[in-house]
């Protein structure tokens, strides 16, 4: 294979050209070989359309991620060097769009950039809150630590997910179910049994005449009705993909029943857990909280941190300013992190605070996970009930008249 690189010699000089090599590896190799500092090394190769298309399903999972993170942060406490830490994760890695990627990261650390640099080249890969984390724990060269917690966060955000995923999935086939019994009898039985009820003059449910009016009207505009639904949901799609949408989105979520509370406890977390280590590291509290503004991923809380650095750095108290905002700190953060500003020991009490929400997340997903399963199955009972009625009754009100 032909490889295109960058690099730079000994004293400093550019080179530009393309060395012939098995794979990337070999090819950075001959490289370093010569004593070249690599800046970049991509494959010369022309992709015909097929191998661009099966670009499209080059997909690293999430378990992938938090496995990565948790074996480098492994390699990084047993004071393996960051670059020796990658190539060792990129020969043992089998996702081969992961190792290519690893080794990425491993090229561009080798060539001068610092990690979160690196990882900033991977934005598909790596989210805003892991590179802000790397970003943080390199300004208080706590790194490995960093590492660590990001793969206990990871791991703990896996199973959550799991969870949810494992509870909802009997609910999906029910409601799956009951979309394709309600589509065939809107489609084909309803449309059936419609002349049999016009002549017979058999007063129908208002239930009954709205199942009927739909199905004339999804027979006549079918088309209609999915193009302007595909369009809608492209349009909302990247509208949130804007900062406004962003902001937009978040803020919805925060005050969606349930669902909010769970999310600001998410979000807690991870501004006590950031915060909680960087001052512990020695970074002072203004700026602390500055880049855990960045950290948290989500626009909403980031602009309050924002101010709450400001307003650190013109004197004021972190506590006072949190207990201004108690739709998203609720009033035990602030309390907390007086008394931890009040004994001077305020990067333990955040992370209590961090451990605390950890727990009650815990449970709050545990609760959810206990309520889904009968919730929903309550509520598609009811429609069932509601469509079987809509063609019963009026059947049984024919029968009454036949007699």
């Amino acid at each position: 294979m032909k490889f295109k690189y960058q690099a730079r010699n000994k004293e400093g000089e550019l080179q530009v050209g393309f060395v012939e090599a098995v794979d990337r590896e070999a090819a950075a190799r001959i490289l370093t070989s010569h004593e070249l500092f690599i800046l970049s090394l991509e494959s010369a190769e022309k992709e015909n359309p097929f191998a661009q298309f099966l670009k499209i399903f080059k997909k690293i999972k999430y378990q992938e991620i938090v496995v990565f993170t948790r074996q480098f942060a492994t390699l990084m406490q047993a004071d393996i060097p960051i670059s020796d830490s990658l190539r060792a994760l990129s020969r043992q890695t089998k996702n081969p769009y992961l190792k290519e990627v690893i080794f990425d990261i491993a090229t561009n650390v080798n060539s001068g950039l610092s990690l979160s640099q690196a990882m900033e080249k991977q934005p598909d890969v790596f989210s805003e809150f892991y590179i802000s984390m790397i970003k943080s724990a390199e300004l208080t060269g706590r790194l490995d630590e960093a590492m660590s917690f990001l793969a206990d966060y990871l791991e703990k955000d896996l199973t959550i997910r799991n969870r949810i995923r494992n509870a909802l999935i009997y609910p999906a086939i029910v409601v799956v179910l009951f979309l394709i019994i309600a589509g065939v009898m809107v489609a084909f039985v309803f449309p059936q049994l419609k002349p049999i009820f016009e002549e017979s003059g058999v007063k129908l449910p208002t239930m009954t005449n709205f199942l009927l009016s739909s199905g004339d009207f999804l027979k006549e505009w079918w088309l209609v009705i999915l193009i302007i639904i595909g369009l809608f949901i492209v349009l909302i799609r990247e509208y949130f993909r804007t900062p406004e949408g962003k902001t937009v989105s978040q803020e919805l979520i925060l005050r969606f029943p349930v669902f909010g509370n769970l999310s600001k406890k998410i979000y807690i977390v991870r501004f006590a857990s950031s915060t909680g280590v960087l001052i512990k590291g020695g970074v002072p509290i203004a700026q602390a909280i500055e880049v855990a503004s960045h950290t948290i991923g989500n626009a909403v809380y980031s602009e309050v941190l924002h101010e709450a650095s400001d307003h650190i750095r013109r004197g004021g108290m972190l506590s006072d300013f949190l207990s201004r905002y108690e739709d998203y700190f609720f009033p035990l953060v602030s309390q907390m992190i007086a008394i931890g500003e009040g004994t001077g020991r305020i990067d333990d009490l955040l992370i209590k605070v961090s451990n605390f929400y950890s727990r009650e997340v815990d449970d709050a997903v545990s609760n959810l996970v206990e309520l889904i399963q009968p919730l929903l199955i309550v509520i598609i009972g009811a429609c069932v009930g509601l469509l079987f009625a809509s063609v019963l009754l009026p059947i049984y009100n024919l029968s009454q008249v036949i007699r």
